[in-house]
């Protein structure tokens, strides 16, 4: 043992609780503000349905098709794998485990569509579709045949269309209520924002819905689609979007990048109108950084090229895809949207391949920040809440199963948990 260092303060104890008590606020609104991840599963993709074709079947029907399109397009891992630029090795493990996602689990996250895929109609056919929509989801939350999540997009809060938009959304809602409550995985969208006003706007809907039915304050959230320039810069130069999420007091749950309303927006003519043009860029950056803390996700839009006819044109739209979807994942946009049943075979393959390609990588440098054992990168808590996000992430999708997780890390469920999230260490999550 060394000498044993005096220790002296020049301070009186009343200075640091001065401090302290001074900073109470701040404490408060640092807290209320940025509560961190939510920990709840995030789905990788939204799929949108117009509410006129939605049906009971609509999510087997996906699947279904999907599975065609392997089966005539890419019959096995190899073929599947040199369209796409998979490594050899992954091949047959990605090929496989698309396969058993679309006959088990084909969407993830599915939205009945009552904005632009469904378009002005009489009031008395909108009603109809969206008493239907609501009893179909409940049935299928019913019966097992649901998506993790399901809801739908109403018109946005714009004159023309905000009283048409109240009423979808009051007909569905007040239809889940008949068919048995609101289901744990609903999920609603609301477009076309513009003005944080119109997202205070729908909060004062959502609490009085919840007022006419006895439901708990807050019960109902929402997401908020960004497609418009003045969502992220407004007219006083402020970041708009930053000033939404405070809006929606609570309520927000993701911020959805509309990749060609946006495009247009900003004067992108329709032929570069992509999730990877700058302008697109730019604005999912600013939603990012605008997001991050707030429990918010924010997700990517979609690719209008679909994969359909000849076999060349489903390969070329299924390298695009799969490239814009990677791109994505490496700029930590985890979640987009699926236009078609053909976007989901290169959806899940390139959720795959990026969670399988970096799992011997994560799992080793997760392991060796637990045991303290050092090598080639010195981590800190920070990146070891990225590491385990990682793997968590893998494992809800399907990507990666627990068992060669716990075998890597020496960790449980719960373990990545606690490292990831306080919130997600406090809750339940099934990997599907």
């Amino acid at each position: 043992m060394g000498q044993q260092e005096k220790v002296a303060t020049s301070l009186a104890g009343a200075v640091s609780e001065e401090i302290s008590a001074s900073l109470v606020a701040v404490d408060e609104e640092l807290a209320r503000r940025y509560p961190g991840d939510p920990g709840t599963r995030q789905p990788v993709h939204t799929v949108y349905v117009p509410g006129d074709l939605f049906e009971a079947g609509t999510l087997r029907s996906w699947g279904d098709q999907a599975l065609a399109a392997l089966d005539e397009h890419a019959p096995d891992a190899a073929s599947f794998a040199k369209v796409l630029g998979i490594a050899g090795e992954l091949a047959a493990p990605v090929y496989d485990r698309v396969r058993a996602k679309l006959e088990r689990e084909p969407v993830e996250d599915l939205r009945v569509d009552f904005e632009d895929g469904y378009g002005p109609r009489p009031d008395a056919e909108e009603d109809a579709a969206a008493a239907r929509a609501a009893r179909l989801i409940a049935e299928a939350y019913g019966n097992g045949t649901a998506a993790p999540y399901m809801g739908i997009r109403m018109k946005c809060m714009e004159a023309a269309v905000r009283d048409r938009g109240i009423r979808t959304t009051d007909v569905f809602l007040t239809g889940l209520m008949e068919h048995g409550g609101l289901p744990d995985g609903l999920v609603l969208t609301l477009p076309k924002v513009t003005y944080p006003e119109q997202v205070s706007a729908f909060v004062r809907l959502m609490e009085a819905f919840e007022k006419a039915h006895g439901l708990p304050a807050g019960r109902l959230g929402f997401e908020i689609q960004i497609e418009t320039s003045q969502s992220i810069l407004a007219a006083d130069g402020t970041a708009a979007v930053a000033r939404m999420i405070d809006a929606a007091e609570g309520r927000a749950t993701g911020l959805h990048y509309g990749t060609f309303d946006y495009s247009a927006c900003v004067g992108v003519s329709a032929a570069y109108q992509a999730s990877d043009h700058p302008a697109a860029d730019h604005a999912k950056a600013v939603m990012q950084v605008a997001a991050a803390g707030t429990g918010v996700r924010v997700s990517d839009g979609s690719t209008n090229v679909l994969p359909i006819g000849s076999t060349a044109h489903v390969h070329e739209a299924w390298r695009l895809h799969y490239g814009l979807t990677r791109r994505a994942l490496a700029r930590a946009y985890y979640q987009g949207w699926d236009m078609h049943p053909g976007h989901l075979p290169t959806r899940y393959a390139a959720v795959y391949a990026f969670y399988r390609e970096g799992l011997e990588q994560a799992a080793a440098r997760l392991a060796a920040y637990v045991a303290k054992a050092g090598g080639d990168v010195m981590d800190e808590p920070a990146t070891a809440k990225a590491l385990s996000g990682f793997l968590l992430r893998g494992l809800d999708c399907g990507a990666l199963d627990n068992e060669e997780v716990a075998r890597l890390t020496g960790l449980t469920r719960a373990d990545l948990d606690g490292f990831a999230s306080p919130r997600r260490a406090a809750l339940t999550v099934t990997a599907p």
